[in-house]
């Protein structure tokens, strides 16, 4: 994967201080997202005394941090999934085609670098840009594809995808809960 065809998503900068005998020295903390625009993702963070060096730093511990996250049709979640991280807390869940990115702050910028196009997602707890870039990229470490829980199970991909099907149709002709 060359690095002309990663997108990257500055997420936060924050001035921090250290407080020294001659008074504050500042320094700048960035978070930074890179993806593929394909199923793979990334976060770092980086701290320098300068921006575009807070920068550098947070996108190459990202590049070296990247997941891979199995997208169904190219453009969202297989299934729903939950994550949490620190007080942050995440509920993602699959949409259908059109519906958009539905997520605010760090989330939105973690799909839209991932490549996903439809997703509604909310976010529980803390909004520390920190905790929910984490607690989204754990939620998404969660999902899995039809595919793999059917290799895992040792069935074919068939049975796992028709069986809800089946079992609603049965339980439709009882009336009884």
């Amino acid at each position: 994967m060359s690095n002309t065809e990663l997108t990257e998503k500055l997420v936060a900068i924050n001035r921090v201080a250290k407080v020294v005998k001659g008074g504050r020295r500042f320094g700048f903390a960035a978070l930074v997202v890179v993806g593929d625009g394909r199923g793979k993702i990334g976060y770092g963070s980086g701290k320098a005394k300068e921006v575009p060096e807070a920068v550098r730093k947070a996108t190459e511990s990202a590049k070296g941090s990247m997941i891979s996250v199995p997208l169904r049709d190219g453009r969202t979640l297989h299934h729903d999934v939950n994550g949490r991280f620190g007080a942050g807390k995440v509920i993602l869940r699959s949409a259908p085609a059109g519906t958009g990115i539905i997520a605010g702050g760090p989330m939105r910028a973690v799909f839209e670098t991932l490549g996903i196009q439809d997703v509604v997602a909310k976010s529980l707890g803390s909004s520390n840009p920190y905790n929910m870039i984490k607690a989204t990229i754990e939620a998404l470490k969660d999902s899995h594809s039809p595919r793999f829980i059917a290799a895992k199970r040792s069935k074919k991909i068939s049975d796992i995808t028709t069986r809800r099907d089946k079992e609603v149709k049965e339980d439709d002709g009882n009336g009884a809960e």
